[in-house]
């Protein structure tokens, strides 16, 4: 039995606004009690947290972490297939690289778990998978291998297929709308048969990758900065009876009314950074607390590596300087992104029952000169690099 016991921090546990003080007994990589003076005994792995802040392991909704190389070209961008403008079976768990420095880096910067998956050059990617940041091979690090389907909508699809068969958003959105009716075929067909394997459609990888968005299984994932193009997302959503996530939702404090009437959960960002194109000329990081205000589920995000995953946190802080509540820019990064990829039974709170994933940091995470001094994964304290990468491309 492994245990470990982290004694007198003071606990943000992204559930009580009031932070308190308190120690954590962790066993076998699972929280099993916060309370305070939790007696020591034999065998007890003891870190004195006296004078540090004690956080959950951060998480990040959206990024492409493990997927392009670092310090690499092409040999490592594996983020985005551009062959083809409809790949839904693809699967993010098939090139993510466990090694690449930019997961340790992460980890300095209290990043524990992330939703990783395909770059947006096409108009339906692929799976993002959620997964821990520690380990060697990636089987061994999945929470959750499928949590959604990567669609995009604005300039990405234009310009990588402008000279192939895409110009237009209006043809963005009819080749997938074509798809999703294909889908829905696809399904009643398989519905119709039943156990008569004589009866059932041939086997279309690409429609069976589309069944668990059909059956509500998982959201589209839905890459759109531009506000016609978050409401298109919306639009197509609704017409199909599907569940969906707004991925960067750039102009989302433009629309802010309309969001809150729908209520879909939102990730916001990559913030930081210059407009590389007209749809991001209007971010800001006022934007995640305009929609934290008026009710939505708001996660903060990298889009790593377009801003390298340890700044997640730092993110966050420009969000508060900006105007951002500072316990909902907490959750932005903690509850709120578990919620959004659907992990929040295992990570996101400091909570009795969940993984055991804690940052210890000498300050305040949300201040730029705070430091991280310890993070811990699955109960086990993880050591890394400081180093930062960026990149631009298809995100």
């Amino acid at each position: 039995m492994e245990s470990i016991l982290i004694k007198g921090g003071l606990i943000h546990d992204a559930v009580n606004e009031v932070p308190y003080i308190a120690d954590i007994l962790c066993i076998n990589g699972k929280i099993t009690k916060i309370q305070p003076d939790i007696p020591k005994e034999d065998g007890m792995n003891v870190i004195d947290a006296i004078d540090l802040w004690v956080y959950p392991g951060l998480v990040d909704a959206h990024s492409h972490i493990g997927l392009d190389g670092y310090g690499i070209g092409f040999e490592g961008k594996d983020y985005n297939e551009m062959n083809d403008i409809l790949t839904p079976h693809l699967r993010a768990i098939d090139a993510i690289n466990p090694m690449d420095p930019t997961l340790l880096q992460a980890v300095q910067g209290g990043v524990t778990s992330v939703a990783t998956g395909p770059g947006s050059s096409n108009v339906l990617g692929g799976t993002f998978a959620a997964i821990k940041l520690s380990g060697s091979r990636i089987d061994n690090m999945v929470i959750r291998e499928k949590i959604a389907m990567k669609c995009a909508f604005g300039e990405n699809p234009k310009r990588v297929y402008k000279d192939k068969n895409n110009y237009s958003r209006m043809s963005t959105a009819a080749k997938l709308r074509e798809i999703l009716f294909q889908a829905k075929e696809y399904q009643a067909k398989l519905i119709s048969a039943g156990e008569d394997d004589s009866k059932k459609p041939a086997f279309n990888m690409k429609l069976e990758a589309l069944l668990p968005v059909l059956n509500r299984e998982i959201p589209l994932k839905a890459h759109a900065h531009r506000a016609d193009d978050i409401f298109t997302a919306i639009r197509i959503a609704k017409e199909f009876d599907l569940r969906l996530t707004i991925e960067h939702c750039t102009e989302g404090h433009l629309i802010v009314e309309e969001l809150a009437k729908e209520g879909y959960p939102v990730a916001v960002g990559p913030s930081l950074g210059h407009a590389t194109k007209f749809e991001l000329r209007n971010k800001t990081f006022t934007t995640p607390g305009i929609l934290a205000k008026a009710g939505l589920s708001v996660s903060i995000i990298t889009d790593s590596p377009v801003i390298p995953e340890q700044y997640l946190s730092l993110c966050a802080g420009l969000a508060v300087k900006s105007g951002m509540d500072p316990f909902e820019a907490l959750k932005a990064i903690t509850i709120n992104p578990a919620k959004h990829i659907g992990i929040e039974d295992r990570v996101g709170s400091l909570t009795v029952g969940k993984d055991a994933d804690i940052v210890l940091t000498n300050g305040n995470i949300l201040d730029s000169l705070t430091n991280v001094v310890k993070t811990i994964i699955d109960g086990r304290p993880v050591e890394a690099d400081s180093s930062s990468h960026s990149s631009e491309s298809c995100f």
